[in-house]
């Protein structure tokens, strides 16, 4: 049965598109694989690719962990992008695991776990950290050689502790996400929480600045986006403050508006544990999905009207990509759930994979 089921869901995922940050291509010759970072029981750390079915094609041990996942658009290569506050990432040999690439950070830097790749296949940028100036947003840019990845310079992300970049629909504009935290090399404690700077800012390719903009509350860090075709930008916030204090976690910016809190009631917010992961946009059915792990909580809204779709529980959901007919929800206790949101009750329909220690981020290449 399970079997049956990953093989159904599988069809759903080939015929997906790429939306609302995750990537998928088609490597050609072979059946998709399921990528992700994953920790095993002893602490080590891996870039791992699954069958639908759940059998490993490979599972390559890597010396830090890893967050986010990003394809190259031609080539059967992906990077295993560090997590924060990684120094090294991994280029991967999608056919056979073979680590063809450790790309270490450079000097008094380090990733915050996120990059994107320009359609041309030759740029790659990431976001980093100036520990020289702890918190200052850099994002490294990167120029593919055949199947290396070569530093070429950087360019200011115009704010504090940048996580998540993606691109506008235009593929030239810049979307990051300052989480407005500073803290220092090889470090995750937060320098700064009482004078946070947390923000969404547009930048062309260059460094151009063309649009900074924050929320009100001073400590709600802005960390991860959602991209929909038509130019609207989702992001997710984890909030900072007092415990008993009520934040607005999913903010929206729509095209030629300005970057405010989506209407969210004020028991969902409640019941986030002041805490999201990952958001997606699905431009076709017009949904918008959240993840809330700590509450152990999914969420899906009607992305013009803010109706509630989908308010479930979910055990530790951490990633959400949208596919043709829905999303796919992953846990970091080795769920991975497809709810289909053509109908008006949405359904979920599991997908087993293996149990343990799964990171955030989920792409199918």
């Amino acid at each position: 049965m399970l079997r049956r089921q990953a093989i159904k869901l599988g069809s759903v995922l080939l015929s997906a598109l790429t939306l609302g940050g995750w990537s998928l291509f088609r490597n050609k010759g072979s059946e998709p694989l399921l990528l992700s970072a994953r920790d095993d029981g002893d602490g080590k750390h891996y870039a791992v690719g699954y069958r639908l079915d759940g059998s490993q094609v490979f599972a390559t041990e890597v010396a830090q962990r890893c967050h986010d996942i990003i394809n190259h658009p031609e080539l059967p290569i992906a990077l295993f992008v560090a997590r924060r506050p990684g120094t090294e990432s991994y280029l991967v040999d999608l056919r056979d695991g073979r680590l063809l690439q450790t790309l270490r950070s450079q000097p008094n830097r380090h990733f915050y776990g996120h990059a994107v790749i320009h359609s041309s296949g030759e740029w790659l940028y990431a976001t980093e950290n100036d520990t020289s100036d702890p918190g200052r947003g850099v994002l490294g840019v990167y120029r593919f050689e055949g199947e290396r990845l070569v530093h070429s310079g950087e360019i200011p992300t115009h704010g504090i502790g940048p996580h998540q970049v993606s691109w506008l629909p235009d593929g030239e504009t810049l979307v990051v996400a300052n989480g407005g935290i500073r803290t220092e090399a090889e470090s995750r404690v937060e320098m700064n929480l009482n004078a946070m700077e947390p923000s969404l800012v547009l930048m062309q390719r260059d460094g151009t600045l063309l649009s900074k903009e924050t929320l009100a509350q001073q400590m709600n860090s802005v960390r991860h986006l959602g991209i929909g075709s038509d130019g609207t930008v989702v992001a997710c916030q984890q909030f900072m403050g007092d415990a008993d204090e009520t934040a607005e976690l999913l903010a929206i910016k729509r095209p030629g508006e300005p970057f405010q809190a989506f209407p969210v009631a004020e028991r969902q917010l409640q019941s986030m544990a002041q805490y999201t992961a990952s958001v997606a946009i699905h431009s076709d059915l017009r949904l918008v999905a959240l993840t809330a792990p700590r509450a152990n909580r999914l969420f899906i809204w009607d992305l013009d009207s803010a109706a509630v779709k989908l308010d479930a529980p979910m055990p530790d959901c951490a990633g959400v990509g949208a596919v043709q007919d829905g999303f796919v929800v992953t846990s970091g206790q080795g769920r991975c759930r497809f709810y289909d949101c053509r109908k008006a009750e949405l359904v979920g329909q599991p997908m087993e994979l293996p149990s343990g220690f799964w990171d955030n981020h989920l792409h199918l290449a």
